[in-house]
């Protein structure tokens, strides 16, 4: 009898943290609404590694994409923190440009970087994934990794779908980015699970910074 009573009161337990949960969750998002809501420009979400070192060719574009951006009159958003996403911030903020870091708190990741000039926290991952994408005119995606293909992929999906509003999403260096996108047409389109034209559609590939801005200034209305 003693204990079945403490299984119900763990299950209970439980069901309450979950509940409360929900308030935090509402917190995070109602706070970063607020925060972002003031942003004043169009601006364009640059993703990359953040294991990418100052003197990596991807660090040195980011930058150098962020300034040419700022010149342009768009602001930079991030995920705050280093690689090629404090590149990005960095010339977005030496440029006197908006540089937005949406830091996620993670154990083993670190801060974010000096040069977040816009800065909300995120504990939850669906919340800074709404953000990247409420708040983007367009997505630059630089080489990285997984969490890099995973920022990709959800853009591509939700334009696919029709779930938000077409936006440009520009895969910088070609060399890099090729056999994605071959195995796309390759292996996707030929064994009919997309179309060729949501491919065309949908992605660009830029190799330089000012290819990149011509790109975003033909599609994009400032």
């Amino acid at each position: 009898m003693p204990e079945i009573r403490q299984n119900i009161v763990d299950d209970l337990s439980s069901l309450t943290t979950e509940s409360w949960r929900t308030f935090r969750i509402m917190a995070e998002t109602v706070d970063a609404l607020d925060t972002l809501n003031h942003l004043d420009c169009n601006c364009v979400s640059i993703f990359g590694s953040a294991r990418s070192k100052p003197d990596s060719p991807e660090y040195r574009d980011a930058e150098q994409i962020a300034r040419l951006l700022c010149k342009a009159g768009y602001g930079i958003i991030t995920g705050g923190g280093p690689g090629v996403m404090e590149a990005a911030n960095k010339g977005a903020y030496e440029e006197g440009g908006v540089s937005v870091g949406l830091h996620i708190e993670l154990p083993h990741e670190q801060g974010c970087n000096q040069y977040v000039k816009t800065r909300c926290n995120f504990r939850y991952f669906f919340i800074r994934k709404f953000m990247f994408v409420k708040y983007a005119t367009a997505y630059v995606v630089m080489p990285g990794g997984m969490g890099t293909i995973d920022e990709l992929s959800e853009a591509f999906v939700l334009a696919q779908t029709g779930r938000t509003r077409p936006f440009p999403v520009i895969l910088y260096d070609s060399a890099y980015w090729k056999g994605l996108v071959d195995w796309l047409r390759e292996s996707m389109v030929g064994r009919g699970f997309i179309g060729e034209s949501e491919i065309d559609r949908l992605v660009t590939m830029c190799d330089t910074p000012e290819q990149v801005v011509e790109y975003l200034n033909k599609v994009i209305i400032l």
